[in-house]
């Protein structure tokens, strides 16, 4: 099977670092113009730096109107959106504030709503595009220790459902790639708001994994690439029957026989 993205062009949101850098690097060795977007500038650059391919970068908010503004001034067509800018925190579920729920509608959901709208059409009139949500087993499996996240989570699979309806026979898909706990250093710092800081990062994995996502099947995080390796297939010709879904890689942390 041979994934090859020449002549697309890819935008993936919140590709600075983590999972969103993996996936730039995964869609850019597999041909596509790779479109790397952040807040700040010299984190896009060297993000870009790391990409082996064709990779440019966009330094751009996209949860503010003149951040997508910025951005479809530089990108006003692409081929490929992968929405995956998000943010996470353990707040109990009693002290999330009013000002915290909104702000993470506006980053976790609105921000993919609002760049699904603007590249969408351009899909359309070209008869091809792929749309791509990064959401999570929190979407299934709300997490008690951060329950706005879960039900943005949540939404973005309804999102992903309602636009795959919109583009029905378009030659357009929209999927969701639901990740499971994955290695990352914000995932790190989130493991050590919740376990003994003091515990070297192999034991306290393990107790994370152990205590708080004992139904993964792996018993370990997920690496970047494992994720990128998903969207890169969901990206390509290859996955033109996969629409509308939301899809697993999750590391059998969903306790569930439908992806």
């Amino acid at each position: 099977m041979r994934i090859d993205l020449s002549g697309k062009t890819a935008l993936v949101t919140g590709s600075t670092q983590g999972i969103g850098l993996a996936i730039a690097k995964g869609l850019a060795e597999a041909g596509a113009r790779v479109l790397i977007n952040g807040r700040q500038a010299a984190r896009v650059d060297a993000a870009v730096a790391e990409v082996e391919g064709d990779a440019v970068g966009v330094a751009a908010d996209v949860t503010t109107d003149d951040g997508v503004a910025a951005l479809l001034d530089r990108a006003p067509d692409v081929d490929i959106l992968v929405n995956n800018l998000g943010i996470f925190g353990a707040t109990p579920a009693r002290e999330i504030t009013d000002e915290q729920w909104r702000t993470y509608f506006d980053v976790n959901v609105l921000a993919a709503v609002r760049l699904i709208r603007r590249y969408l059409p351009g899909m359309e009139a070209r008869g091809w595009g792929r749309i791509i949500q990064i959401a999570s087993d929190s979407a299934i499996v709300t997490p008690e220790e951060m329950v706005h996240y879960g039900v943005t989570k949540t939404a973005l699979l309804a999102v992903t459902r309602g636009f795959a309806k919109d583009t029905a026979g378009s030659g357009v898909t929209v999927n969701s790639v639901i990740a499971g706990p994955t290695h990352t250093a914000g995932v790190e710092e989130f493991v050590y708001q919740l376990v003994d800081r003091s515990l070297p990062w192999d034991e306290a994995q393990r107790e994370f994994m152990k205590k708080y996502r004992p139904q993964s099947l792996l018993g370990r995080l997920i690496e970047p690439e494992e994720i990128a390796n998903m969207v890169t297939y969901l990206s390509s010709p290859l996955a033109s029957a996969t629409t509308g879904g939301a899809v697993r890689a999750d590391g059998g942390y969903v306790d569930s026989i439908l992806p």
